[in-house]
This record gives C-alpha cells, sequence and structure tokens, in this order.
C-alpha cells in the first residue's frame, strides 16, 4: 500500500460544491435554526443560476410515466420536504394535490398517569399522534389526464425537486414543486412553452374541521386552530402571475388566462423545544406568522425562490456520490416503477438503480431532518390523521434505524434533529421515570427499591410523554445512537452536550442492576451483574432477567460513558467505579440446544425462530463487541452466525436492512447484498417491498401495507456498510463488496468513525484508491486487500493511498 501524500485543507472536498455555489449565487451555509417556524430575516438570494445542466442532473433523477392516484398518495405520491415541512404531490395534470405535514402537528400529552398495569396508555387522545396540517389542491379544467400527451413526472434527488410536464394542444405544460428551507415555504411553479395558459382554482383545507378564510385585497387564503392540548397551528397560502388574473373568491384564489402561476403555501405550529416552557412558544400566533411568511416568499419571483431553494439544497446532497457500476441500455430506458419491477422479475443487477436507492434515502434525510424534531415512523410524509403507532418514536430500532444513515451518507448535521429532541425532552424522561418506574404494578420495575436517571418507554412523543410499554433498556441504545455521532465527528461541544443524558442512563442502571450467579462450561461459579426484569423486543416472556439484549447495551452504555468522562475530564472517580460494574456484566454465551448465541440467559428458544427483531445481535450490529476477528471467541461468532441464520431472509423491509447490516459486519457480502435486494421488490396488494414512490410498506396483512419509513434509511446504511466499516482507530475498504458491484466503482464522502472522511475506488473487486481526511480524527488504521497502514492527521489534512496488496 502507497502513500501519495499529506496535505493541509481548508476546503475538503466534501464541501467543494457548496463553496462554489456560495460563490455563484452568493448564498452561505449561514441557516442554522432554520426552518423552525420562527420570524427570521429574509434569506440572501443567489445572483446566478445555482442550477445543475440538464445532462448532469438526469444522474439522479427518478421518474414515472403517470401522476400519483389521490387514493394512494403514501404509495405514489411524491415527497418534498424542508426539515419541518413535508408533503406528498399527486401530479395529476389537471388536480394537483399536495398533503402537507409539520413535524411538531401532535395532539397528546405528557401521558404520565399509568395504567393498573403500570404501563402508559397509548391512544390517539393521551399519547397523541403525528397529524397531517393541510392539503392543497389546484384544479385546472381542460388539462384531463386522458387528453394529455407525453405526460412525464420527476424527483431530482439533487436538487430536491419534483417536476411534471405534459404535451396539450400543441403547449408543453411544466409545473415544479419544492420545500425551501431558506424561506420556510412550499413553491408550486406552473409554467409552459407554445403561447398556453393556465385558468382554475386553489384551494387551502384543514383536516381537523378549520374554515379557512380569504382576504381579497392581500391575496391570501388562510385558517388556524388549536387541540384539546393548547397547541396552535395554522396555515396560509397565496398565488401570483406575470400575467393573467389572480384574485381571491369567497374561500379559494382563482387565476385566469395565466402564462405562467406561482404557488406559495406555508404554515407551522407554536411548538417549542422547552419542557419548562410546556413545549411552547406562546409568543408565536402560528396562523399569523404563516401569512407572513408566504407574502413575504411571494415578493420574490419563482426564479429567484428556485434559486435559493438549490443553492441551500444541492451542496448538502453532494457531499456523497456513489457509482456502484454502469446498468444496460435497457434499463436506462424503463422509468423507476418499471425498472424496480424488472429487477424483481428478471434478477439482473441493476446497479444504478441501486445506487439511486441509496441516493433517495439521503434525499429523505435532508428533507425531513434540518431543525425541527426528528423523524418517526413515517417522517413528515402522511396522506391522514391516522398514522400508524401514530407516526411515533419506537425507541426499540425504529428511530435509531432513522439515524444510522446520517453520519455514514456525509449527512451528520441532519442527526442534530434526533440529538436536540433527546436533550429537549430529558428534564421530562427524568421526573417520569423517578415518580413513576418504581410503581409496584410495573412489571418492570426495579426490584432494588432504588430509582435514579432516566429511561422511557417504547413509544415517545415529542412532549415527553411515553406509550406501550416500559423500555428500561431503551435509555441504551438512545445513548449508543448519541455516543455514536461522537465518534464521527469527534466535537466535544456536542458530547458536552448530551454528556447529561449519558450519565443519567448510567445512573439509572447503577440502580437496576442485581447480582446473580452463573456457571460456567468448565462448573466454576461466579458471580455477575445482569438487568432486572424486562422484555426482549418484542417477543418472548414478559419479564425475563439478564436478556442478552439489555447486557450489551448497558456494556457499551458504561464503555461509552468511560470515553466521555476522560474526554471531557470529569466525573473520573463515578467512571472508575461504572467501569467496575462493566468488568461484572454477564455476557451471552452460545445454547448448547440450538447452537445460538442465546437471547433469554437460556438455552431454550423462548420465541419465534425467525422473528424480525435481532434484538440479541445489538453487540454485532449496531454495536461491535462481536466482531468477525481473533477479538471474538470462535464460539460466540458462530453463535451469532447461527442465530442469524436461523433468523432468516425474508422479514419487514426495516429488518431485511437490520439482517443486512449484521451480514454486512460478518463479512458475508452476497447475503448482505440479497436482503438489500429483497427490499427493492416491488410491493403488491400491500405486500413487502418498495412502493412505486419507492416509499418502503410493511405488509399489515389482509392485503393492507403500510409505509415505515426506517427501511428507507436502514437499506442505505448496509450499501455503506458493505462499502467501509469503521471503528474508532479501524477502518477497513470493502469488506463485504457483492459480486454485482465489484468490477468497478466509487464512492466519496463516507463517514468513517474516528473522525474521518472518506474516498475510494475500486476495480475488479480491489482497491485502486482511497482518500482518508481528518474532520477531527488523528489517528487510525487502514485496512484493504489484506493489508494495513497506520496514518497518522491533523485534523484538515488528507492521505491518499494506492496499490493495495
Amino acid at each position: 500500500m502507497d502513500t501519495q501524500h499529506t496535505e493541509s485543507r481548508d476546503d475538503q472536498p466534501s464541501r467543494r460544491g457548496f463553496l462554489t455555489l456560495a460563490a455563484t449565487a452568493g448564498v452561505t451555509a449561514a441557516l442554522a435554526g432554520l426552518p423552525a417556524f420562527t420570524a427570521s430575516a429574509a434569506p440572501l438570494r443567489p445572483t446566478s443560476s445555482p442550477l445543475l445542466p440538464a445532462d448532469a442532473a438526469a444522474k439522479n433523477q427518478l421518474w414515472w410515466q403517470a401522476p400519483g392516484s389521490p387514493n394512494s398518495m403514501i404509495q405514489q405520491g411524491l415527497p418534498v420536504g424542508n426539515g419541518r415541512l413535508g408533503a406528498l404531490a399527486g401530479n395529476d395534470p389537471a388536480g394537483e394535490l399536495l398533503t402537507i405535514t409539520d413535524a411538531t402537528l401532535w395532539t397528546g400529552g405528557l401521558n404520565d398517569t399509568l395504567q393498573s398495569d403500570g404501563q402508559f396508555p397509548y391512544g390517539r387522545e393521551d399519547f397523541g399522534s403525528l397529524t397531517l396540517l393541510a392539503e392543497l389542491t389546484v384544479d385546472i379544467p381542460g388539462h384531463d389526464l386522458g387528453t394529455v400527451d407525453n405526460y412525464r413526472r420527476t424527483l431530482d434527488l439533487a436538487q430536491g425537486l419534483v417536476s411534471a410536464s405534459y404535451d396539450l394542444a400543441g403547449v408543453t405544460y411544466q409545473r415544479q414543486i419544492f420545500a425551501s428551507r431558506p424561506d420556510d415555504v412550499i413553491v408550486l411553479y406552473f409554467s409552459q412553452r407554445g403561447g398556453g395558459t393556465y385558468t382554475g382554482t386553489v384551494s387551502l383545507a384543514g383536516t381537523h374541521g378549520e374554515t379557512t378564510t380569504a382576504d381579497s385585497a392581500g391575496r391570501y387564503a388562510s385558517f388556524g386552530g388549536s387541540f384539546a392540548n393548547g397547541l396552535k397551528y395554522g396555515a396560509a397560502v397565496t398565488a401570483y402571475s406575470s400575467s393573467g388574473r389572480v384574485a381571491v373568491d369567497g374561500t379559494s384564489i382563482s387565476f385566469s388566462r395565466c402564462k405562467d402561476l406561482t404557488i406559495v403555501v406555508g404554515g407551522g405550529t407554536d411548538y417549542a423545544p422547552d419542557a419548562a416552557a410546556g413545549f411552547r412558544n406562546p409568543s408565536l400566533e402560528p396562523e399569523r406568522l404563516a401569512r407572513t411568511k408566504v407574502l413575504d416568499a411571494a415578493r420574490n419571483s419563482a426564479t429567484a425562490l428556485l434559486y435559493t431553494h438549490v443553492a441551500d439544497f444541492r451542496p448538502v446532497f453532494e457531499r456523497l456520490d456513489i457509482n456502484l457500476g454502469t446498468s444496460s441500455t435497457a434499463q436506462r430506458k424503463l422509468d423507476t416503477w418499471g425498472r424496480i419491477q424488472a429487477r424483481h422479475r428478471d434478477d439482473v443487477p441493476d446497479p444504478e438503480l441501486e445506487a439511486a436507492y441509496l441516493q433517495f434515502g439521503r434525499y429523505l434525510m435532508i428533507s425531513g431532518s434540518r431543525g425541527s424534531l426528528p423523524m418517526g415512523l413515517q417522517g413528515p410524509w402522511l396522506d391522514g390523521n391516522d398514522p400508524d403507532w401514530m407516526g411515533d418514536y419506537h425507541t426499540d430500532i425504529n428511530i435509531q434505524m432513522n439515524y444510522w444513515m446520517a453520519d455514514r451518507a456525509g449527512l451528520s448535521d441532519c442527526f442534530d434533529a434526533y440529538a436536540d429532541y433527546c436533550v429537549a425532552q430529558l428534564p421530562c424522561w427524568t421526573e417520569v421515570t423517578q415518580r413513576l418506574f418504581n410503581s409496584p404494578t410495573n412489571r418492570y420495575r426495579n426490584s432494588s427499591g432504588k430509582i435514579t436517571g432516566w429511561t422511557v418507554a417504547i413509544s415517545t412523543n415529542p412532549y415527553g410523554g411515553g406509550g406501550w410499554w416500559w423500555h428500561p433498556a431503551g435509555n441504551a441504545w438512545i445513548c449508543q445512537s448519541l455516543f455514536e455521532h461522537y465518534e464521527y465527528t469527534q466535537d466535544a461541544a456536542y458530547l458536552e452536550k448530551i454528556y447529561p443524558l449519558v450519565k443519567g442512563a448510567v445512573e439509572f442502571w447503577e440502580a437496576r442492576l442485581i447480582t446473580t450467579t452463573v456457571t460456567d462450561a468448565s462448573g466454576a461459579s461466579r458471580e455477575v451483574l445482569i438487568a432486572d426484569s424486562d422484555w426482549s423486543p418484542e417477543q418472548g416472556p414478559l419479564d425475563a432477567k439478564g436478556i442478552t439484549y439489555a447486557q450489551e447495551l448497558v456494556w457499551n452504555l458504561f464503555t461509552n460513558y468511560r470515553t466521555a468522562t476522560q474526554v471531557l475530564g470529569k466525573d473520573t472517580a463515578h467512571s472508575a467505579t461504572v467501569e467496575d460494574l462493566r468488568r461484572r456484566l454477564y455476557l451471552p454465551v452460545v445454547s448448547p440446544k440450538t447452537g445460538w448465541l442465546e437471547e433469554w440467559m437460556s438455552p431454550d428458544n423462548l420465541g419465534e425462530t425467525t422473528h424480525r427483531h435481532l434484538s440479541p445481535l445489538v453487540g454485532l450490529f449496531p454495536g461491535d463487541r462481536i466482531r468477525p476477528d481473533d477479538s471474538t471467541p470462535k464460539d460466540i461468532l458462530a453463535g451469532t452466525t447461527a442465530l442469524l441464520t436461523a433468523r432468516g431472509m425474508d422479514s419487514y423491509g426495516w429488518s431485511n436492512a437490520w439482517r443486512s447490516l449484521c451480514w454486512s459486519r460478518l463479512k458475508h457480502a452476497e447475503n448482505a447484498y440479497q436482503l438489500v435486494i429483497n427490499n427493492l421488490k416491488p410491493s403488491a396488494r400491500g405486500s413487502n417491498g418498495t412502493a412505486p414512490n419507492l416509499f418502503d410498506i410493511m405488509d399489515m396483512g389482509e392485503g393492507r401495507g403500510i409505509f415505515q419509513i426506517d427501511a428507507n434509511f436502514g437499506t442505505p446504511s448496509a450499501v455503506v456498510e458493505m462499502l467501509v466499516y469503521s471503528r474508532p482507530g479501524h477502518v477497513e475498504l470493502l469488506p463485504a463488496l457483492p459480486a454485482a458491484w465489484a468490477a468497478s466503482g466509487s464512492v466519496s464522502g463516507i463517514g468513517v468513525r474516528g473522525g474521518f472522511v472518506a474516498d475510494l475506488s475500486w476495480k475488479n473487486g480491489k482497491v485502486t484508491r482511497a482518500t482518508l481526511r481528518s474532520v477531527g480524527g488523528r489517528d487510525t488504521t487502514v485496512v484493504a486487500g489484506g493489508s494495513a497502514r497506520k496514518i497518522s492527521l491533523k485534523p484538515g489534512q488528507s492521505v491518499t493511498l494506492r496499490n493495495f496488496g
């Protein structure tokens, strides 16, 4: 392995696209805090176009030959979002429909009255639910789908644009839809070539019985409302044109003989991430602010709004580029839904489609997780007010999986929404835990009678509330995700911010662990520490002690706490006490009956063999205590592999993604790849797989499938792990490269734990070139092609390696 050179860099290649755009467009990255629904200064406007040339844009475009049905928006609507507002667009020529969601529009509340069984109630009124903000419709009579030709709709992943075009009576009509983060609104721009015009109406409707009112002088329509929990919300819309007539008629906006039309819609709530203020901003009037935002944006041309949006979106997307190989000409001719169907039907690799699936996940992350609440089970994309499981934050895999991808795929700042949410919820989580967890009816209470620190329920909401059942080990898993972000960024200020969460979780487990005696294979007995009664999600006994899931997560929590105290230089004595506890923790063994890693501290299989959860494998992924190297005893590695094999290769999308990540960690490339491909299977009549709009569908039985977003993030995470595995001090290139991608490829912008970013290219399955750039890391070992090389860099420096053995 040869080292080319080491150099200091102030403008890392991953930022090069942004710097170019900033110079061209006259904008900066100073958008921190947006798009929180608060008043803000007008953004700087680009002075020249940041749009990609058509041929360059085509690389990251998905396209369809038919609009989405209003009756199937969750599977056919195309998503846009600005990190807080999300919308699904139908793109019918005669009737554009947007279902609009605000990530903070939640019913419910703290939900701190336990049921008779010591668990939380879990309904839409008590726990609460994410709900739709509004529906926007644009009716254009005479543009019926059956009368138009050459219809095409496109999702431009790199520029954050949904577009549609069609021909009618010799005129080409076009529309673009985007959710602007700088302007904090959604924009629809209708244009044409050939002398045509638009005539029709724009209507904005709430989904909770609100009354829309209009102002003819201001040319806007708006509505406001409040929930029983006191949350206030509002939305507004305006429209304008360079020609024709635009006016308010009743409660809608009419337009006639307009050569172009721009519609601006926005809205939000008075939610604030502040437990002390009851999660409200009492000074905010949402309906009034919505009107202000849409009218402020409408003072600019549609082109100015578009340029501002693209100049913000493009640099974030362009941090990572990927090439898994070249697809065939026949594959490229198919629209996106046709390609998904052909990939499954013909069982022929389509590397460009497979790379696009990763980029679609990144598109959703950029669109759904910047500056507001984190994404729950559906992100900010709903088609009604009754999302399954209330669209909540499940803490036994789902919210963690949503954010595995962020650091790995060049979107570390998108992780902030998750971290900030946890920090804001901590006061409530702590108070509720200490007041209620040791309820005598709670089957998971601490048998020691002691309580300190905090934990969560399986489901959480944005008001500090829990639902379903207590989830004692949930605090450790939340902290694992939070700490891993530090491992990628090496940001000590961030570590200081999350430290109260980590320490509080450690304190909870100090009070919870109990002592028992175990006998090893040689007959020797010893005392160990185990978790009190718990449930291995979501199967088996409800009150087992020492479950592998909890033991692994607590081992990891204590390990990370020691690192945090060393980095921050605090709580040294306490860290030593916790380290002693960590050394005494029981760790799982292999069952002599099944040959699998035990899940319940029992040789018996007490659950479903092919269960969707891989709870006993958290030490393999997302943890890495179990590794396919000499650090892991061979029997543990064999038992881990046997258990993963027994779980099977066919499950829900999120479960397939987790399986793929585990197989990647074991360096079984073909299994990892097959599970990715399983998730690309077209969903039919609600079956598991990919919907026409690429949302992952979960089969609920009886022909009903629901959208659950975690697989859209977990599967791209698996693709990244197949190309780069890392832990602090160690990075391995192409650990699980499948044959389908082996001929040649490249990727740039992959996050590496320990504070680095990696670019690499390969040919015939071997790395030909790799560059590591430090974003805070200093020392690591790079492994590829059977050789290892230690490198040392200062932050901002990079090193390029070639000629791997």
